[in-house]
C-alpha cells in the first residue's frame, strides 16, 4: 500500500524536547520521518518536515500535530501530492557574502525570478566579521536553472547586481 506524504511546519517558542515531541507524535502514528529543516531563530523554533504515514493514520497524525497549540506551537499540515521532482535543467550552487544591508535577498531573487530559476534551497545568516565586527551577510542557495539558460548568462546578470550591492558572489 502506498504511504501518504505530509509536509508539516511548526513555529513557536524554542524549548528543550520539542523535536522529541514531534518525533514521538510521528512514531505514535506509525509514521516515518523522511526529511526536515529546523532552526532556532530569534528565540523561536521554526521547522519544516516531511513524513510518510499509512493513509488510515494521516488524519489522526494531522490532528495530533495541530494539538501542539496547547504547548504554544503554531502548525500547518499539507498533503504532499508526490509529484515527480523536476530533474530537467541544471543544478547550480550560489554563494553570496558581503556587508549586511537591506535588499540583498530581494535584488538577487529578482534576477533569479526574471531568468526563470527555481530556488530549491536557501540558507542565510548574519555574523560578525572577524576583523571589524561589522555584520556580514552570507547566503547559500541551491538553484535549478530552466532548460536553455546557460549558467554564464545567469552569472553575468547576478554579477551586475553583486557589483551594485558590493557583495562577493560565486555561482557553480
Amino acid at each position: 500500500m502506498e504511504k501518504t506524504s505530509l509536509v508539516l511546519t511548526i513555529l513557536g517558542r524554542d524549548q528543550p524536547g520539542l523535536v522529541d515531541s514531534l518525533a514521538a507524535i510521528v512514531a505514535d502514528h506509525g509514521g516515518n520521518w523522511v526529511e526536515s529543516r529546523m532552526a532556532h531563530l530569534a528565540g523561536q523554533f521554526a521547522g519544516i518536515l516531511r513524513v510518510e504515514v499509512e493513509p488510515a493514520q494521516a488524519a489522526a497524525l494531522t490532528t495530533a500535530i495541530k494539538n501542539l497549540t496547547a504547548q504554544g506551537l503554531e502548525s500547518m499540515v499539507c498533503a504532499d501530492p508526490q509529484l515527480p521532482k523536476s530533474t530537467t535543467g541544471t543544478l547550480a550552487q550560489l554563494d553570496v557574502v558581503g556587508l549586511d544591508q537591506s535588499g540583498i535577498v530581494r535584488k538577487i531573487s529578482q534576477v533569479l525570478a526574471a531568468k526563470g530559476v527555481n530556488v530549491e534551497e536557501l540558507a542565510t545568516e548574519c555574523t560578525a566579521a572577524a576583523t571589524t565586527g561589522q555584520s556580514l551577510f552570507h547566503a547559500t542557495a541551491q538553484l535549478r536553472l530552466p532548460q536553455g539558460l546557460e549558467i554564464e548568462v545567469l552569472r553575468v546578470a547576478l554579477e551586475q547586481v553583486a557589483a551594485d550591492l558590493m557583495v562577493d558572489l560565486t555561482l557553480e
